[in-house]
């Protein structure tokens, strides 16, 4: 049996976990690949030759101290999975003598579009109109251990790095901040001016693109769009506050549980707050009454992605989305909105999640996935209309 915590193994450890000996959700990879390329190096080190090697599921099972040290620092003591905070929390102003004032060209958006947490963003960008005024890279959908977020360009919709060249987000975090390591997240504002992450926080990040860049937007409707209005925002913070806990975060806690005690817990608040919002949304168009806020759209990001990957992937299955009338029409509405569906792309979702938690999905096999016709009528803006 091999100790990982011993000083022999520690620069192999380093290279694959961003912190000795774990992972820190950066690098969602099996405990499998990371112990067996881990200890692949330490041999190869020695000078051995290695003729042939077989790796079955039984190196958790001969390393059991090493699994525990491994497994992902974010699941707390009872295997509830813990979400990390973001750590670039910068924000761009409208203000010219601000630090970071809004300049048409000056920044950059990071985005995947497999992570609900990203779109969010790129549905903020194409709402606002400011795709011509902030520029975007798509990331490559499969993280891998070593470089997180890869840069791989034209595979279906991925794209380079147009600013720095880096191979992956891991790169540009470490070209703002040598030596960084901590979470290589997307999405990610950056100033092209400066070479810096303004912010790395989605939530915070939708909010600037609402309010701070209003005198680029293209049309004059997107521009008197607001998604956090003032009169509302109460109402938009608690429906924010129930959703993020026990549905957009709450289908991570799910999926990445590693306790039995864990996933009962959690898999009951989802569905509890998913009947909450079916009730909800029978007598209201939106969360917040008529009104569509930044609260549909931190819901929506989530919802969409629900029948796809979290009814199966994430073992969310005492229900679909399609088995709530009101809930499934509400999701089918805000995709038929001008732009959204291009935020929507199937083959990352499915394949991200599925070929990149390999702790989860040990052989990273793609299901075939459900048929979802999310342009068949809602009938929602008949059953509320706009003047009520």
């Amino acid at each position: 049996r091999f100790n990982f915590s011993q000083p022999q193994f520690q620069p192999f450890a380093f290279k694959y976990c961003s912190s000795p000996y774990k992972t820190d959700g950066s690098h969602p990879v099996s405990l499998l690949v990371i112990a067996a390329r881990i200890l692949l190096e330490f041999v190869k080190s020695l000078g051995w030759e290695i003729k042939k090697v077989v790796f079955t599921c039984e190196i958790l099972r001969a390393f059991p101290a090493m699994a525990k040290e491994l497994f992902l620092k974010a699941n707390n003591s009872k295997g509830e999975f813990v979400r990390v905070a973001s750590t670039f929390r910068n924000f761009i102003r409208a203000d010219p003598t601000s630090e970071y004032p809004a300049e048409a060209n000056r920044y950059h958006l990071y985005i995947s579009l497999a992570c609900p947490w990203a779109s969010r963003t790129y549905f903020a960008l194409k709402a606002k109109g400011l795709e011509n005024v902030i520029s975007k890279s798509v990331v490559h959908w499969k993280l891998r251990s070593e470089a997180s977020w890869e840069f791989i360009p034209g595979d279906h919709r991925c794209d380079a790095d147009p600013l720095n060249g880096k191979k992956n987000m891991r790169e540009v975090y470490e070209l703002v901040e040598p030596g960084y390591t901590g979470r290589v997240t997307v999405p990610v504002l950056f100033d092209k001016k400066t070479n810096k992450i303004v912010n790395n926080e989605s939530a915070e990040i939708l909010r600037m693109l609402n309010t701070e860049f209003n005198a680029f937007c293209e049309t004059d409707e997107q521009r008197q769009l607001d998604l956090y209005p003032e009169e509302l925002r109460e109402s938009i913070d608690k429906w924010n506050d129930f959703c993020y806990h026990n549905v957009n975060n709450g289908v991570y806690k799910c999926g990445f549980a590693t306790s039995q005690e864990a996933y009962d817990t959690n898999v009951v608040k989802l569905f509890d707050a998913l009947d909450k919002l079916e009730e909800h949304l029978s007598t209201s168009r939106y969360l917040v009454g008529n009104r569509f806020t930044e609260a549909d759209i931190r819901l929506f990001v989530t919802l969409v992605r629900f029948d796809m990957v979290y009814v199966g992937h994430f073992k969310c299955n005492k229900r679909r989305i399609v088995d709530y009338p009101n809930l499934w029409a509400y999701v089918r509405e805000i995709y038929q909105m001008a732009g959204i569906s291009e935020t929507v792309d199937r083959f990352h979702i499915e394949h991200h999640y599925q070929e990149s938690h390999l702790q989860i999905n040990l052989h990273g096999i793609v299901a075939i996935g459900p048929e979802l016709d999310f342009l068949a009528p809602h009938g929602r803006d008949t059953k509320f209309p706009a003047s009520a």
